[in-house]
């Protein structure tokens, strides 16, 4: 069984990871701040905490299992995430909000289960992939388009064709408008 303190750091721990990465998206102007990464980290932190002492209090008297609850957070996580993404003519943006998202509760999964390594590795790659991306793809030009047009044309047998077989090719079938006079 968990102590009290022990939930207590966990959900405290599950905070600060989710406000790091939060930061990080609020200091950028992005829909998904501070507040909402915090409470994504909290909510599912709370979640596995729950989970695992449902399961501890049942263990042995039924088929329980843990995992359930996690999974729908996943599953919820990814409504969540829906909503933030936008589609408006060519131009989708909100992708890197949502799955930010998703990585917040994954984080906050594991310090629920008490995986705090990971938790924290998680988040410090979360926060250089968001900073140092995001800045790399700052340099890159995006202004740079090409249009490549391809026109095309009936078949037909062109004059290079004609010198080197002696005329157009009897087996072929030709409309009136592609024989050739």
């Amino acid at each position: 069984m968990v102590s009290e303190w022990e939930i207590f750091v966990r959900l405290t721990l599950s905070c600060v990871l989710g406000g790091v990465i939060g930061y990080e998206r609020q200091s950028r102007r992005k829909s998904a701040g501070l507040r909402t990464n915090m409470l994504v980290c909290l909510g599912s932190c709370l979640v596995m905490l729950i989970s695992t002492a449902i399961y501890q209090g049942v263990e042995g008297r039924t088929n329980a299992d843990p995992a359930r609850l996690a999974a729908q957070v996943v599953s919820g996580i990814g409504f969540l995430g829906a909503g933030a993404i936008m589609k408006e003519g060519l131009t989708v943006t909100g992708l890197t909000t949502a799955a930010c998202l998703w990585v917040v509760a994954g984080v906050g999964l594991a310090v629920g289960g008490g995986y705090y390594t990971a938790a924290l590795l998680a988040t410090g790659l979360v926060f250089v992939t968001l900073g140092a991306l995001s800045r790399i793809d700052e340099w890159v030009l995006h202004d740079n388009h090409i249009l490549l047009t391809v026109f095309t044309r009936p078949a037909r047998p062109d004059r290079a064709h004609q010198r080197m077989h002696g005329g157009y090719e009897p087996h072929r079938a030709y409309g009136q408008d592609d024989a050739l006079a």
